[in-house]
């Protein structure tokens, strides 16, 4: 049975490895945020025929908020 058991460095592997993949999720989390808010800011602008893209400006910017809350909230969770 000492053949199955996992050492302590193969451990250490797999928690840092399942660190890593939670926090690159954390980074296409903040991508598909913003992408969203930059999408419907545009939408909105392309129906309201404006001239210059205010509202995917704002939008944007209040997606990269959103984002940025949402990680600090998952970070100190972790």
């Amino acid at each position: 049975m000492a053949f199955f058991k996992r050492s302590s460095n193969q451990k250490e592997d797999e928690n840092n490895l399942s660190k890593y993949a939670y926090y690159s999720g954390l980074g296409f989390q903040m991508i598909a945020i913003i992408g969203v808010f930059t999408f419907i800011g545009y939408k909105i602008d392309q129906n309201m025929d404006n001239q210059k893209p205010v509202f995917t400006a704002i939008l944007s910017l209040l997606g990269v908020c959103v984002s940025l809350y949402s990680v600090i909230k998952s970070v100190k969770k972790q």
